[in-house]
C-alpha cells in the first residue's frame, strides 16, 4: 500500500523565486522580527499553542490564509531564512509544533 503524505512540502532557498507558479514564500527579516524569539499563546498553559515560535505562527497564518483564500492556493512552501539559525527554528517548528507538523512536512528527494 502507498502512504500518500497530503502535507504542504517545505523547502529552503537563498533568494525567493516569485515568478514559480504555486509556491508560496516565507522569508525571514531579521530587522523586524528574529524567529528564535519566543511568544506566548493566547491562553497560559494552553496546550495548543503555549509559546509557539514566531516561525510557526507565521506558518499557521499562512496556511489559515490558504485556506479561506486570502493568498492564492499553493502547493509548495519557500523558505528563506537569514541565516543557519532561521533555518534551525523551521526545522524545529517541523518537528515540534503540533500545528506546524500537521499542515507541512519537510520536502525529501524523491
Amino acid at each position: 500500500m502507498v502512504r500518500i503524505d497530503a502535507r504542504i512540502p517545505v523547502f529552503f532557498a537563498a533568494t525567493a523565486d516569485t515568478a514559480a507558479a504555486d509556491i508560496a514564500w516565507l522569508v525571514e527579516s531579521p530587522g523586524e522580527a528574529a524567529w528564535d524569539r519566543r511568544e506566548a499563546g493566547h491562553v497560559p498553559g494552553c496546550a495548543c499553542c503555549v509559546a509557539r515560535s514566531p516561525v510557526a505562527e507565521a506558518m499557521g497564518r499562512l496556511f489559515r490564509a490558504r485556506a479561506v483564500g486570502e493568498v492564492p492556493f499553493f502547493t509548495r512552501l519557500g523558505v528563506v531564512p537569514a541565516g543557519p539559525g532561521g533555518e534551525a527554528s523551521v526545522r524545529q517548528a517541523l518537528e515540534t509544533d503540533g500545528l506546524v507538523s500537521a499542515f507541512y512536512r519537510l520536502e525529501t528527494a524523491a
